[in-house]
């Protein structure tokens, strides 16, 4: 997309990433509109990027209907879901309804038109749900084991179902664990509650939490704790500009796992946040979570050879130090 500048319309785009992403685009002189309901998201990393907020839910068909009118995209990035996999298994419904039912809503609106324009969408590693091998590919067994994945691997159906009937050109980018912040330190991560790792140890850094609990010490890893796969937002970000490129180039709609390409140990991020801030944390070593996989590791081969991308940004210690700076300055 470096050298089209396009409209870009943004479902999701005060959260997290979708206002990382909206950041991105808007420097790089793209327009950007937002639509976002607000009800995790921040107006005020909205307005980082300068672009357009319309407040409003991707279930709303009517007003769907008059923006896509107005705005006519040339693409769109879908992030608007919920996301906590512990909150999906005591509230189901919810994850069901909010993630897939009220993006079916939007779909059949965007499908309704004709030629609808590009879709990337934001899905996540729980479609895997317990691995069988690691690194996890994308022909990986889906078996989620919480609504949460369940509810975004039902959106990933939708997609192909519509690609069938509706000519949708759509691809899913499945996350492992988005991490680290803008290194301006402009935005960054503020969920509430927060249940991100790293996130939660710079809170114990800035004595905002009395403790880190550390959920099972007795994993068949090296160090008995938890492995996962980080990786940077802005390497995020990049993946879906390749996204947008592969599809408007002609490329065929798939799924694609981005995360860091190797695993980190909890104790792992731990020990990187003690070096970056300078503060030894105070450790408490509790029972482990139900559900909890020893290992999650990404297969990041197919998003390198399909979509040429290759996260630059997601080493360990960039990311904490880009999240520290952001957890100094942040408002609030």
């Amino acid at each position: 997309m470096a050298n089209t500048k396009q409209h870009i319309l943004i479902a999701g785009g005060a959260g997290y990433i979708g206002s990382q992403m909206a950041l991105m685009l808007a420097e790089a002189g793209h327009a950007v509109t937002v639509l976002d309901n607000l009800a995790n998201g921040h107006a005020d990393a909205v307005a980082v990027s300068g672009a357009r907020l319309v407040t409003g839910d991707i279930g709303d068909a009517a007003l769907v209907g008059w923006l896509l009118d107005e705005v006519r995209p040339d693409a769109v990035l879908h992030f608007a879901a919920l996301i906590e996999a512990g909150q999906s298994v005591r509230e189901p419904e919810r994850y069901l309804e909010n993630n897939h039912r009220r993006t079916l809503v939007f779909l059949d609106v965007l499908t309704a038109r004709d030629a609808p324009p590009p879709l990337v969408f934001s899905s996540t590693a729980a479609v895997y749900g317990e691995p069988e091998t690691i690194p996890i590919p994308e022909d990986h067994p889906t078996k989620p084991i919480n609504p949460y994945g369940e509810s975004k691997l039902l959106v990933e159906q939708a997609l192909a179902a519509r690609a069938d009937s509706h000519g949708l050109r759509w691809a899913a980018l499945r996350y492992f664990n988005a991490a680290g912040a803008d290194p301006e330190a402009r935005l960054g991560e503020r969920h509430e509650p927060e249940t991100h790792l790293i996130p939660l140890a710079l809170h114990t850094a800035l004595s905002k939490r009395a403790e880190m609990v550390v959920n099972g010490g007795d994993y068949d890893t090296p160090d008995g704790t938890c492995i996962r796969d980080y990786v940077h937002v802005l390497d995020l970000c990049r993946a879906h500009l390749l996204a947008l490129e592969h599809l408007r180039n002609g490329g065929e709609s798939d799924a694609f796992n981005l995360g860091g390409g190797e695993g980190r140990s909890v104790l792992q991020v731990l020990q990187t946040v003690e070096r970056v801030t300078g503060k030894a944390l105070p450790v408490r070593h509790g029972p482990r979570r139900p559900g909890d996989p020893a290992r999650l590791v990404a297969d990041i081969a197919k998003a390198k050879r399909v979509l040429n991308w290759e996260p630059t940004m997601s080493d360990l210690d960039t990311i904490v130090e880009h999240a520290w700076a952001w957890e100094r300055k942040r408002p609030g």
